[in-house]
């Protein structure tokens, strides 16, 4: 049994990494998110300008305006271009902690498999002590009466 107990203290402190590594991966998820939420939101600006200036170029509309309208979408290209790099690195970021995730739980149910395994070989252990015992009652209890 206190093989046992040393062994339940391994995989409770497993248990706490593999919190501490969902909790992890929990903020890399939502970080993740929220910057791809922000490119996407870029890239809807993007497209409404670009939509924007077409009309701009077909309708009889200003150079001025046109020139503004280009540098936008310049502009918002440039921001796309920034958030993409943001959003990679947010996606090797949670892949990374969802695989540090994995490691983690795949150690806390090693521990918790062999735990139940040396469970079961203290019960079937009992259990057979229990049933030599009993056999040896019973041979007692058979040579008493036979004696008589």
């Amino acid at each position: 049994m206190a093989k046992i107990s040393g062994l339940t203290k391994i995989r409770d402190m497993h248990d706490n990494e593999r919190q501490v590594a969902q909790k992890a991966y929990a903020e890399s998820q939502e970080t993740f998110e929220r910057i791809a939420k922000e490119l996407y939101n870029l890239l809807k600006k993007k497209e409404i300008a670009e939509n924007s200036f077409e009309n701009a170029i077909q309708a009889s509309t200003s150079i001025e305006r046109i020139k503004e309208q280009s540098a936008y979408i310049e502009k918002l290209t440039n921001q796309i271009q920034t958030v993409q790099v943001l959003v990679q690195r947010a996606r090797n970021d949670m892949n990374s902690k969802q695989t540090k995730l994995s490691e983690a739980y795949m150690e806390f149910k090693k521990y918790d498999r062999i735990i139940d395994l040396k469970r079961e070989k203290a019960q079937a252990v009992i259990r057979k002590q229990e049933a030599d015992f009993m056999d040896e009652m019973s041979m007692q209890q058979y040579m008493r009466q036979n004696q008589r």
